[in-house]
């Protein structure tokens, strides 16, 4: 529901009142099914099925709605109440001076002293959120966000043909087409890796509740759910309860292969990078997936790291994507090695490489190959090979 009042735009969403939640109620309602009961001789996506059912039941039983409006041009945090009177008194002043009410400089001063007092609520309402960052991050980057010239709003888009594309709609479908067009095709079929590479070692290399309990504590609850509704707040809020269950079904998925339809959909956000705001191409695409299945994912993350870096796979010289490195440790090593060249007087060509597109057209059959090649195991490469494969998303555009 859109509601247009002057300039301001309001989009009014339900969303779970988490403020008038019984969560006591909620955690008795799930942690009396008997998983392992209820669970037993179904396939994974069954199981998933169950649970992700039994869960949004339960939460909407316990956790009300409300109505939550999204408004363009909402008072910011630091106009409070003083500064509202100020301002008056600075508008009545300025109604009483073009009356001859007041002088000139009674009307300057009544101004300096509404602007001295809007400057320091602000420096105030900085160094609040500058304090408190560690405990409400929200707050503060939605702040920095605010300052920024460019908003996060998607369009108008030019076609192809040149015309100007403004519906919501419209606007979604041409981003969709322009990322799916990104994408490099797959050569189909599974890569004979998966039917050739060892066995899982033992029995004992699980899935186990304390891992997924170890997740599960780390979800950040401001984030949003993905198009399951699972709430990471309500994860979170589970954490004794659900953790079992979903433990038995990530050990299932990882034998079997099979991904539940759930984590294999996305609901994309375009952010704005650089250039025309009306070119497809200058937006980048934001996936707000499957909290479950992203922590399957750090799960099998967690398996293929412990293979690679027992085998010694990672070399030195890697820095992107490995822990306890970044972009600064690798210009560290690059400046090391070019200063000493330098200090002993040799010249120094430097060549910068980067590839466009790079992620978005990786070859998913190179890097099941590549997984195989370096021994992995074949229950592992089976599910990364099924967790790339017959993915589907939708663009939301302001809403729509």
């Amino acid at each position: 529901m859109i509601i247009r009042k002057g300039r301001r735009e309001t989009t009014t969403i339900e969303v779970m009142d988490f403020r008038k939640a019984d969560f006591d109620k909620l955690r008795e309602l799930v942690g009396k099914v008997p998983w392992e009961a209820r669970l037993k001789g179904k396939t994974t996506e069954e199981s998933w099925k169950y649970f992700k059912g039994t869960l949004l039941r339960a939460q909407k039983q316990t956790i009300p709605l409300c109505r939550k409006d999204r408004k363009y041009g909402k008072r910011p945090a630091w106009l409070n109440k003083e500064i509202l009177h100020d301002l008056k008194i600075k508008k009545e002043s300025y109604k009483k001076w073009k009356l001859g009410q007041l002088t000139k400089d009674e009307y300057r001063q009544a101004t300096r002293e509404c602007r001295g007092k809007i400057r320091k609520a602000k420096a105030q309402n900085e160094i609040k959120l500058a304090t408190g960052i560690k405990g409400n991050k929200k707050t503060f980057y939605k702040y920095i966000k605010s300052k920024r010239k460019t908003k996060d709003r998607v369009g108008p888009l030019l076609s192809e043909e040149g015309e100007a594309v403004t519906g919501n709609l419209e606007m979604a479908e041409m981003l969709n087409d322009f990322f799916v067009s990104v994408f490099t095709e797959k050569s189909g079929g599974v890569p004979n890796v998966v039917n050739t590479s060892r066995e899982r070692v033992s029995l004992e290399d699980r899935i186990h509740k304390e891992q997924v309990k170890n997740h599960l504590g780390k979800l950040d609850v401001s984030k949003s759910p993905g198009p399951d509704e699972m709430h990471p707040r309500i994860l979170k809020e589970l954490i004794e309860e659900v953790s079992e269950p979903l433990a038995m079904i990530f050990e299932k998925s990882w034998q079997t292969g099979e991904i539940p339809e759930d984590w294999k959909r996305a609901n994309i956000v375009p952010i704005y990078k650089k250039g025309n705001k009306n070119n497809p191409g200058n937006y980048r695409p934001v996936s707000l997936t499957s909290v479950p299945g992203k922590i399957m994912e750090q799960v099998i993350k967690e398996i293929i790291c412990k293979h690679l870096e027992g085998n010694k796979v990672i070399g030195n010289s890697q820095h992107g994507f490995v822990k306890n490195k970044s972009c600064q440790t690798n210009l560290i090593a690059f400046f090391d090695k070019i200063t000493s060249l330098v200090d002993k007087g040799e010249a120094v060509d430097v060549i910068y490489l980067d590839f466009s597109k790079a992620f978005d057209t990786v070859s998913h059959d190179i890097l099941i190959d590549k997984l195989g090649k370096y021994n992995l195991d074949r229950a592992t490469i089976r599910w990364v090979h099924n967790w790339l494969d017959n993915r589907s998303q939708r663009v939301v555009v302001n809403g729509s």
